[in-house]
């Protein structure tokens, strides 16, 4: 910690990234105007059932802004959709491609404008859905929405308080947009990443709260979850936490070996990396946070417009734990962790490197033969981080069902949330490391140019 703050620079990114984390977490307590939250959440907390659905989820990942109906009620769900959407576009539009590969630079500034446009618009979308479910459950359990606001219409619609709400809740995810976006520029870390993470930490209270009512401490008959059923979890969730870990971590090492040079009138050996690493999980945990976002999509406006016994039934069928869901949530993650390494891992810049570097695998000819190589070998490791990811993934689900336990509280030690809390922190661990590498080989370069003098 000495050593971390000793760095001036490094010092100014974490304050910079701590105070606009801080400054997340503000807005979670601040209500949509017209808007009661602790009715809301009475609301909430009835609609749920104890229940885990795509309700809990959305309140889990905006760390309870959800429930309250506030500002950052969304969360960045609508930013991540909309990166999903336009990376998709870019992939399959030859326009697009085309745009990247001539003018990286202008590319990606487009690209960033369209993904800002597409999350206003998702935004609007999704708030709209939410005042209009949370108008139908006033009539219900009325004093949600305070008559002030809902007194004045038009065309038998309450336009104020559609405004109020759709601007407000927009507004606070294009706040969260920004503050992301700044994060990633000037702090530390991958901003969406920890705007999400911190969200799920939030929740960690209340997830140890429920698990000591279950154990009924204070009570001397038996509580709903036994001291094995505890130990279960725990060990599970250290299970976890060493998976992801080693699945983030590992990497399948190609053996490199250079070419003789002819420097001068000698013929010297030569060198670089003795190997070439290709990570066991190179999309880290992107494809985890993407497929959450998209089946989200689908399931909230299921959930919004379940009128209907057709769309009550689509939207039991898109609720965590349902079999549909955890269908579609497999082959999300895997053809987005596919997706992903192809878009980010290209063998053929990687092949045509390593020919003018003088670098070969042995056995393996440089340049088309290399390239195939690096391509099948890299779609072979990406099968066994795809399989692991939806292993751990899918896990708390199968221990909910067999000990019959909460499933926010076996997703919470076990799953999607820890999969996210602990590939986002090994992220960040990393970069600070590179940082404070940085500094050091600066200061040994200074201390190099002193001695020279």
């Amino acid at each position: 910690m000495r050593s971390l703050f000793a760095h001036q620079e490094l010092k100014k990114k974490i304050f910079w990234t701590l105070g606009l984390l801080a400054v997340c977490r503000i807005g979670v307590f601040i209500p949509v105007p017209g808007i009661d939250g602790h009715r809301t959440m009475e609301m909430f907390r009835f609609i749920t059932k104890g229940g885990q659905n795509l309700f809990q989820m959305m309140d889990m990942f905006s760390g309870g802004a959800f429930a309250q109906m506030t500002v950052f009620a969304l969360g960045v769900m609508p930013y991540i959709t909309a990166s999903i959407i336009i990376q998709v576009l870019t992939a399959f539009v030859p326009s697009l491609q085309r745009e990247m590969r001539e003018n990286q630079e202008g590319g990606r500034r487009k690209m960033l404008k369209l993904t800002r446009l597409l999350t206003i618009g998702i935004a609007l979308f999704y708030s709209g859905l939410y005042a209009s479910y949370t108008l139908q459950r006033n009539a219900a359990l009325p004093g949600m929405i305070l008559d002030e606001v809902l007194r004045p219409s038009l065309m038998g619609l309450p336009w104020l308080y559609y405004l109020l709400v759709m601007t407000s809740m927009t507004v606070g995810t294009t706040v969260l947009m920004w503050i992301g976006e700044q994060i990633t520029e000037k702090g530390i870390g991958n901003g969406v990443s920890l705007i999400i993470s911190l969200g799920i930490l939030s929740t960690l209270p209340s997830t140890v709260g429920r698990l000591i009512s279950q154990l009924s401490l204070e009570s001397q008959d038996a509580g709903s979850m036994s001291f094995l059923t505890l130990g279960i979890l725990l060990a599970l969730f250290v299970f976890v936490v060493v998976g992801v870990i080693l699945i983030i971590q590992g990497e399948r090492r190609v053996p490199l070996q250079y070419a003789r040079r002819v420097v001068g009138m000698r013929e010297v050996q030569g060198s670089g990396a003795p190997y070439l690493p290709l990570k066991v999980n190179y999309a880290g945990v992107i494809p985890v946070i993407f497929a959450s976002a998209f089946l989200t999509f689908p399931g909230l406006v299921f959930q919004f417009l379940a009128k209907s016994t057709w769309g009550a039934s689509l939207a039991a069928a898109f609720a965590p734990g349902a079999t549909t869901y955890n269908i579609l949530y497999v082959v999300l993650i895997f053809g987005l962790t596919y997706f992903w390494t192809a878009t980010q891992f290209n063998p053929e810049q990687i092949a045509s490197d390593m020919k003018r570097g003088g670098a070969f695998i042995p056995g393996v000819r440089q340049g088309n033969p290399t390239q195939k190589f690096l391509k099948e070998t890299m779609g072979r490791v990406t099968l066994l981080g795809a399989v692991s990811l939806v292993m751990i993934a899918v896990l708390p689900l199968v221990v909910s069902k067999f000990l019959k336990v909460d499933l926010s509280i076996s997703q919470f030690l076990g799953g999607t949330s820890l999969l996210i809390l602990v590939g986002v922190i090994l992220d960040t661990a990393r970069q600070i490391k590179t940082h404070m590498l940085q500094r050091s080989y600066d200061g040994l370069m200074r201390r190099g140019k002193v001695r020279g003098r």
